[in-house]
C-alpha cells in the first residue's frame, strides 16, 4: 500500500469563509521507506491572506501572483495520490480545505480518490493522552530533527510528518505474526518427502517382540490386536 504524507498552507483557518490553499505538498512512502517521489505546488489563492496566516508561513501575494490556481493542478494532484493511504496531522483541517478546493473545481470529495485517510494527531492523542501533540512537540518527543522549521512549509512539514509517523509506529511490523508461515499440514507433507533411514530390528529385538506378544495374547485371552492384524488377509 502506498502511503502519502500531505500538508497544506492556507490563507486562513476557515474554508467556509472563502479561505484557500496556497501551498500543497505530498511525499510518497512504500514499505516504510520514502521513495523520493513528491508532489509540491505553490498556488495563487486569488484572494488576500490573513495576517495571522502570513506570520505562520510567510507566503505573500507577491510571491504567489504568478503561481497556478488549484484547478490548474487538480488532475496532477489527484493522479499522484490516487489509491493511496493519505496521512495528515490534524487531517480534518487539510481535508476540509482540499474538499473545498475540489468542490470549486467541480470534482468529488477527497475520499473518492484515496484508499483511506489517517490522522496522526488522533494517533498521537491515543498514544500520549493529556499531552501536547503538535508536530513540533512530536519531533522533540521522537528525536526528529526539525531545526530547519523556522516557518511552516508544506513540503518540509510533510517530510517531518513521515519521520514522526515512522517513529510513532516503530516496531509494529516486527510484532506482526508471520502470516505466510507454512501450516502444520504443509510441514508434515514436507516431512513425508524426506528420505528416511529404515533400521531393521535385530534377531534379539524380534525375539523380545514375539515374547511380548505372547504375554499379551495370554493376558487378553486371545484378543491381542497385533496378532489379529498379522493374521488378517
Amino acid at each position: 500500500m502506498r502511503q502519502i504524507f500531505i500538508d497544506t498552507e492556507t490563507t486562513g483557518l476557515e474554508p467556509r469563509q472563502g479561505h484557500r490553499i496556497i501551498e500543497f505538498a505530498a511525499v510518497e512512502m512504500l514499505g516504510r521507506r520514502l521513495t523520493g517521489n513528491r508532489f509540491h505546488r505553490y498556488l495563487n489563492p486569488e484572494r488576500e491572506i490573513d495576517e495571522g496566516a502570513l506570520q505562520v508561513h510567510g507566503l505573500n501575494l507577491e510571491f504567489l501572483a504568478d503561481k497556478p490556481r488549484f484547478q490548474d493542478v487538480a488532475a496532477d494532484l489527484l493522479g499522484f495520490i490516487e489509491g493511496a493511504e493519505l496521512i495528515m496531522h490534524n487531517a480534518g483541517f487539510d481535508v476540509a480545505f482540499l474538499d473545498h478546493e475540489l468542490e470549486r473545481a467541480e470534482l468529488k470529495p477527497l475520499e473518492n480518490y484515496c484508499h483511506a485517510i489517517t490522522d496522526t494527531l488522533k494517533m498521537a492523542k491515543e498514544l500520549h493522552p493529556g499531552k501536547r501533540n503538535s508536530l513540533d512537540v512530536l519531533c522533540e518527543r521522537y528525536e526528529v530533527d526539525n531545526s530547519r522549521r523556522t516557518l511552516h512549509g508544506a513540503l518540509l512539514d510533510a517530510e517531518l510528518l513521515a519521520e514522526v509517523y515512522l517513529a510513532m509506529t516503530r516496531g509494529q511490523d516486527s510484532l506482526l505474526m508471520e502470516l505466510e508461515a507454512p501450516s502444520a499440514f504443509e510441514m508434515m507433507a514436507d516431512l513425508r518427502t524426506l528420505p528416511l533411514a529404515v533400521l531393521p530390528a535385530s534377531a534379539e529385538e524380534q525375539a523380545a517382540h514375539a515374547q511380548q506378544l505372547e504375554m499379551i495374547e495370554r493376558e487378553s485371552r486371545g484378543r491381542c490386536l497385533w496378532r489379529q492384524l498379522e493374521a488378517a488377509p
